[in-house]
């Protein structure tokens, strides 16, 4: 059965708040940021070769990730190539570092986000070592804008340049990014993805198990989590939707919970239901073109969320233990 997604034109107003939120005031996160991209570049560009090496000594631990991980050299290859390889890597990115520089003038705000987060994470997990250092950088397109290292977290600031950034729109850069990605690609994401990074260090996820519902639910505990992490983000960060598209999905959850029970996918473990319902995509076609895709994983949020609220005193670590299945008998949800 097809159902159409239908654009509201009522406000519906909804809280990325679920429950209390503890008081986190007192707790001292001691993070100190690094803008290595700003060290880098400011090295005359007729000098990089001779003053390289210095820079790299400075920042040891995150300058071996950032040559060998980021920026792919191969740890076979000889020291001076990668000097070179570097300084021509510099040389090619400096017009994205001069936009870089107008885009975050005001990088406080984003490490005042993080470090929010870090306070949350302290309070319901005080036994995580929270990471000491932050460092930012210009790397590859195609690599990676958020990385969790040993007591560090590596920022990558060429993806989150905003949407409408010059490069994205070039073709090949299109070909490897669908929009809806790049949609993301804004500075609001910087702290959303950091969290949801570290959570993958808390509780690595594993091969999907199970069926639609199980995995609906398992996928619902992450973004219940991350939401407690960052208590100020709007709920359509979090799951990476439009505010339109969030809205839509609260105000036809009984839609899409109806479309899921009538075709009889809570109990699929057809392999390509699976991951069309729990992971990213741009649209659920069969809800019509106005529905987002991960449409499952918004659902299980919804049903850990209702659970959350009958079983308040449950910790965020004994959510993770709780068994899936238990999570929706508990819930009785019904929207």
């Amino acid at each position: 059965m097809r159902f159409l997604f239908c654009l509201l034109i009522s406000v519906c107003f909804y809280s990325c708040k679920v429950g209390n939120n503890p008081d986190v005031s007192k707790i001292k996160i001691d993070l100190k940021t690094i803008r290595f991209e700003k060290e880098l570049f400011a090295i005359d560009s007729n000098r990089l070769i001779q003053q390289l090496p210095a820079l790299i000594s400075k920042y040891p631990d995150f300058s071996n990730d950032f040559v060998y991980k980021i920026l792919r050299n191969s740890e076979k290859t000889n020291p001076k190539y990668i000097i070179q390889n570097t300084a021509d890597f510099t040389n090619h990115f400096r017009p994205l570092y001069d936009s870089c520089k107008e885009q975050f003038v005001n990088f406080p705000d984003f490490e005042k986000e993080i470090k929010s987060g870090l306070q949350y994470i302290h309070s319901y997990f005080p036994k995580y070592n929270i990471p000491k250092n932050l460092y930012t950088f210009i790397g590859p397109l195609d690599g990676s804008g958020n990385i969790i290292a040993k007591d560090a977290v590596y920022i990558g600031l060429q993806l989150y340049m905003g949407k409408n950034f010059s490069l994205y729109k070039d073709p090949q850069f299109q070909e490897q990014y669908p929009q809806y990605i790049i949609d993301r690609f804004e500075p609001e994401y910087i702290s959303v993805n950091t969290m949801t990074n570290i959570l993958d260090d808390l509780y690595p996820e594993k091969d999907p198990e199970g069926n639609l519902s199980s995995q609906m639910i398992e996928k619902g505990k992450r973004l219940y989590l991350v939401s407690k992490f960052l208590p100020f983000k709007k709920e359509f960060q979090i799951i990476g939707y439009t505010e339109r598209q969030m809205k839509d999905c609260l105000s036809q959850e009984n839609v899409i919970w109806d479309f899921l029970i009538q075709n009889d996918l809570l109990h699929s473990m057809d392999k390509m239901a699976l991951k069309k319902y729990t992971e990213d995509g741009p649209k659920t076609q069969e809800l019509g073109e106005g529905a987002p895709g991960n449409i499952g994983s918004f659902v299980g949020w919804q049903i850990v969320k209702k659970f959350m609220g009958k079983y308040p005193e449950t910790s965020l670590q004994k959510l993770m233990e709780t068994d899936n299945e238990t999570i929706i008998e508990k819930a009785k949800y019904k929207p």
